[in-house]
């Protein structure tokens, strides 16, 4: 069985099927078999209407022959009543060679002397018909192949009038206007309106698409800044147990004991966060956001390492939007990581300035001049790169570098108003 005319797109999820130029289907579904099985019954229930439809105006035109000339019907009345009906059985998959059949059948029987459109007014079967098919014309045919269809309709129509010797200006506006022309402008409104709520379909599913794009990365960021932090403080604190196990047990013990405390304190985030991603509808224990008033405690933890760090804070205190405060945690806690991993235990230091409409971001460490540092981009990390799109996020300013003195500062501006 051939599907003519049919898509079925499954980005993940969400599923947009078209069977014809004119109709759209949306569903939601995680069992491509099933939108297959689906789809296969829509077209079955299109074409079983479609046959219906031709088969009853068929019969009906046929009884209204019969019944108007008593019993005895020509042979060209009764070939072109069927060509003029069952063809529309095809109308949706060729709807150009539907509409051009009706108007031959109905030119060559009124060449032939046949009875189809004597009379006032003609039969009903065959005006119904040529409004189905000029319909079809209209909804499931692109501009140009509609716009010839039209005018080989109304040509076909009125040298169908011209042969069956009815020439005046009624029959002519009657026959072009009622049977072609305004069945085909409400075929291509009914398209227009479909193609509008198609392109809305796939304007939302886009933005669907956006959405996960951005949480996703969202969600990567967090976890890299998460498990770096934690997984460099703790490559630290081994380097230095290593060190110092056989002068210094004691040393080498508290060391261990950090890794520990630091290995359970990132285990548990990371299992938030995947929980959170697994099930974003449970009840999974989510701890608060950090922001600037836990900077302390992340100095704290970079103290323990071997950083020597100082917090100096500048200006009123404002309170920060949720986005703004979690940024700000992240950077410091990206910058001290890179320093870390670096330039070892250094001397750091953090500045949080407060400006009428900005926060400002000062973190620098006094390492060796000149010394490599990748940040986290060159060695197929993120760290810069995750800076630079948290900040960007917010509308403000990132910048890092070499210091001329020696070691490295990373500045970044957060407008108050994100």
């Amino acid at each position: 069985m051939i599907l003519r005319g049919l898509r079925v797109d499954l980005p993940g999820r969400g599923v947009i099927l078209e069977n014809d130029p004119g109709s759209s289907l949306r569903a939601t579904t995680r069992e491509p078999l099933t939108v297959y099985l689906r789809v296969v019954q829509r077209v079955r229930d299109q074409r079983l209407l479609d046959w219906l439809i031709a088969v009853v105006l068929a019969v009906a035109l046929e009884l209204h022959l019969v019944l108007r000339d008593e019993g005895s019907v020509a042979v060209v009345d009764v070939a072109g009543g069927l060509l003029l009906t069952l063809p529309l059985a095809a109308r949706r998959r060729a709807p150009i060679a539907v509409a051009g059949l009706f108007g031959a059948t109905a030119f060559l029987n009124s060449v032939l002397g046949g009875a189809l459109f004597e009379g006032e007014p003609p039969p009903g079967a065959a005006l119904v018909a040529g409004a189905i098919a000029f319909y079809s014309v209209g909804a499931y045919s692109d501009d140009r192949p509609a716009r010839a269809g039209v005018g080989i309709g109304v040509v076909s129509v009125w040298s169908a009038v011209l042969a069956g010797g009815d020439i005046d200006v009624q029959s002519f506006l009657f026959s072009a206007g009622l049977v072609v022309v305004a069945p085909w402008l409400a075929g291509r409104t009914s398209r227009s309106r479909a193609q509008r709520v198609a392109a809305i379909e796939r304007e939302q599913r886009q933005r669907e698409l956006n959405a996960v794009a951005e949480e996703r990365t969202r969600v990567a960021r967090e976890l890299h800044d998460v498990i770096a932090h934690n997984v460099g403080l703790m490559v630290v604190q081994a380097q230095g147990a290593r060190r110092v196990l056989d002068r210094d047990p004691e040393r080498a013990g508290d060391a261990l004991e950090t890794i520990e405390r630091t290995g359970r304190t990132a285990l548990g985030e990371m299992r938030r966060s995947l929980g959170a991603l697994r099930k974003p509808d449970s009840d999974v224990p989510l701890a608060p956001q950090p922001g600037v008033e836990n900077l302390g405690a992340l100095l704290e933890q970079a103290r323990r390492s071997g950083l020597e760090v100082e917090l100096v804070t500048e200006g009123d205190p404002a309170p920060l939007a949720a986005g703004v405060d979690l940024s700000v945690y992240r950077i410091v806690q990206e910058a001290l990581t890179n320093t870390l991993k670096h330039a070892g235990p250094v001397h750091a230091r953090v500045q949080v300035r407060y400006g009428a409409d900005e926060l400002e971001l000062e973190i620098s460490d006094d390492g060796a001049p000149g010394q490599p540092r990748k940040g986290g981009e060159a060695d197929g990390g993120h760290g810069l790169v995750g800076m630079r799109e948290r900040v960007a996020l917010h509308g403000g300013q990132l910048h890092a570098d070499h210091r001329p003195e020696g070691g490295f500062v990373v500045r970044a501006s957060l407008p108050l108003a994100s």
